[in-house]
């Protein structure tokens, strides 16, 4: 009877482990597992269309006046299956990060749109045992300021290309955060979101167009949903309001902005008469405060852990991953090329996990 009831107890315990494993294959988003189960997340940049510098120049002249040799020609720009090829030969990596719309939706998308077809040529969509992409697509947003109806509309574009992530710049405001959610969110869910037409998100998520519309929400205000959001503060003003901005329910991440925040922390540089040094271009010459610089980093931190989101840092070392790991950040982005593949690396190490 013991021997049955082992049986029985391991049997039931090799049900509830594949249950999970399909639980989690079922995720169109890998990162929505990896936070939900308050896991560590690592990425990467998608690499550069730039090939190198400049060729390699031939010596000045000949010897007795020989003609100079010629230069090397500079290699030629990757291709969008060259660089879809590379992303997803980093399968450490849990996410593709790309920040070409940044400074506007509709003149990056074109470019992002090539480089996701490639991708998905490449092999980013599993099909087998559920659909589900081996990287989260995460993307940057043009800031949404003041302007809601427009946010939507440029929102509504890089969901409708199949993203899984949208990551708002340069945040301030409460007000402008939640605008943001509800952009990824559709009508009938709350949201302001079009669902009249859907683009080719179904296609790259390898749903139907009525399957992609159950699951394409908001994460974690629908535990189902497989968006998420991330928020970065970078001035001054959205220090200002960063508790109100963390208390917001819907932000997957919250990141500080910490390249843009070095530049807005720093202080004008004085001359010997204690006046500020002004520099060619007219304006003060300014100079980094790491002190100041630190407190801001820190100050979204504690916003993070005070309403319990995880925080995001850009480190591009393993050395700095690692100290910001230890300090509470939880998800960590870097540039691509070596330094980046080794914070990643060294990052599932550090934090414990295997892929």
């Amino acid at each position: 009877m013991r021997v049955r009831i082992t049986v029985v107890v391991a049997g039931a315990l090799l049900v509830a482990g594949l249950a999970a494993v399909e639980a989690a294959n079922a995720r169109i988003n890998p990162m929505v597992t990896l936070l939900e189960s308050k896991q560590a997340v690592f990425g990467l940049y998608v690499p550069s269309a730039r090939a190198g510098g400049a060729g390699r120049q031939g010596p000045p002249g000949g010897a007795n006046g020989a003609p100079a040799a010629p230069a090397t020609p500079p290699p030629a720009p990757k291709t969008p299956a060259e660089r879809a090829k590379e992303t997803l030969a980093q399968a450490s990596s849990d996410f593709i990060f790309d920040g070409s719309m940044e400074g506007g939706v509709d003149k990056g998308l074109p470019g992002y749109t090539e480089i996701l077809t490639a991708l998905l040529d490449g092999g980013l969509l599993v099909k087998t045992p559920t659909p589900h992409l081996s990287h989260s697509l995460v993307v940057k947003m043009q800031e949404i300021g003041t302007d809601f109806p427009k946010a939507t509309e440029a929102i509504g574009k890089q969901l409708n290309a199949g993203v899984t992530t949208i990551m708002f710049v340069g945040t301030e405001s409460a007000a402008e955060v939640e605008a943001g959610l509800k952009a990824m969110r559709f009508k009938s869910k709350g949201g302001t979101r079009d669902e009249s037409s859907v683009g080719n998100a179904p296609k790259v998520w390898g749903l139907t167009d009525a399957d992609y519309k159950k699951k394409a929400d908001l994460w974690p205000l629908n535990k189902d949903g497989e968006l998420v959001n991330w928020s970065i503060v970078e001035s001054k003003e959205g220090l200002k309001h960063v508790r109100e901005i963390a208390a917001v329910k819907g932000i997957g991440v919250l990141w500080p902005g910490a390249g843009t925040l070095r530049g807005v922390m720093s202080d004008p540089k004085l001359g010997a008469d204690g006046k500020p040094e002004i520099g060619a271009n007219g304006r003060p010459v300014m100079v980094p405060n790491p002190v100041a610089w630190e407190a801001a980093i820190q100050q979204v931190l504690s916003a993070c852990k005070e309403f319990n989101v995880p925080c995001g840092f850009p480190s591009n070392t393993p050395e700095d991953m690692e100290m910001r790991y230890k300090q509470g950040f939880r998800v960590f982005v870097a540039s691509w090329g070596d330094s980046g593949f080794k914070m990643v690396d060294h990052g599932m190490e550090v934090s414990g996990r295997k892929k």
